[in-house]
């Protein structure tokens, strides 16, 4: 992603505006910094490609509990490693039986980048945490990973991520309750738990609306996720067998981030079948 020089300027002056106007909890316009980071984050994840996201990972380095959005992206920046390494996993997984898919995923080299950047993920978050109690987008995000870590983990620990994926997702919608990177985290942990009978759209598609309001404002950080929501509401029809409000759904993630691999991918078995 590009940024004019004019809009820099004003990207500037806008988060200083911000850091003065916005009170704790609330998220500042963004810095030309931030955003561009955020922009090779999501690029990484679009295009699938878990080595630039570890690239990026080299260049931003260890998590500060002085900073929190730079302990924020290292914690987003393991979460997308750890969705690319799970999806990984799963792609290659040839054991049908579900007890011993489990054991044989264990040492998978897929399975254990996931669990161990599902944990970097949960830590760099507990620094971005220290830095602001409630910042929301920190506390849903961790949710996610700690959702994550609960199933690729064997550990000790596993038990207790699910509870406090909850507890991180509840203090998170309590805060910024019209935050859409928070909504799209609940979607998304609604989706993966629900029977496939009982799965709706609606979240998908409320959210998505959500995402067209912020992005009518001025950039944000964090401001990724209306890509991922209208992704996620295509998939949502596709699963139910809507083809034509699928496509569009999926139309609209390709408008947001042309790149993203995994939205084409599912809009090409549409058009191809």
């Amino acid at each position: 992603m590009s940024i004019r020089p004019a809009r820099l300027a004003c990207l500037r002056l806008l988060a200083v505006l911000g850091a003065i106007a916005l009170g704790p909890g609330q998220v500042r316009a963004g810095d030309p910094h931030w955003l561009d980071l955020e922009s090779r984050i999501q690029y990484g994840y679009y295009t699938e490609d878990a080595r630039a996201l570890r690239n990026v990972a080299e260049s931003l380095g260890a998590p500060d509990s002085h900073d929190r959005l730079k302990s924020y992206y290292v914690g987003l920046m393991a979460y997308r490693v750890t969705l690319l390494a799970e999806a990984q996993a799963n792609s290659s997984e040839r054991v049908p039986s579900h007890n011993r898919k489990r054991d044989s995923r264990k040492h998978d080299p897929s399975t254990v980048e996931a669990r161990q950047e599902g944990e970097r993920c949960v830590s760099a978050l507990d620094e971005a945490l220290r830095a602001q109690s409630d910042f929301a987008d920190a506390l849903a995000l961790q949710s996610a990973c700690l959702d994550l870590l609960a199933q690729v983990s064997s550990s000790w620990r596993t038990p207790f991520a699910a509870p406090k994926s909850e507890a991180q997702l509840h203090k998170a919608l309590q805060l910024a309750p019209k935050n859409p990177r928070v909504l799209l985290l609940e979607a998304l942990a609604a989706y993966d738990h629900e029977e496939a009978a009982t799965r709706s759209c609606e979240k998908f598609k409320s959210t998505a609306a959500v995402f067209d309001t912020e992005r009518a404002d001025v950039d944000q950080v964090p401001g990724w996720g209306a890509a991922e929501a209208y992704m996620w509401l295509g998939r949502c029809y596709l699963d139910k067998g809507d083809v034509v409000p699928a496509r569009d759904a999926l139309e609209r993630a390709l408008l947001i981030a042309p790149e993203f691999v995994r939205a084409r991918r599912l809009l090409s078995s549409i058009t191809s079948g």
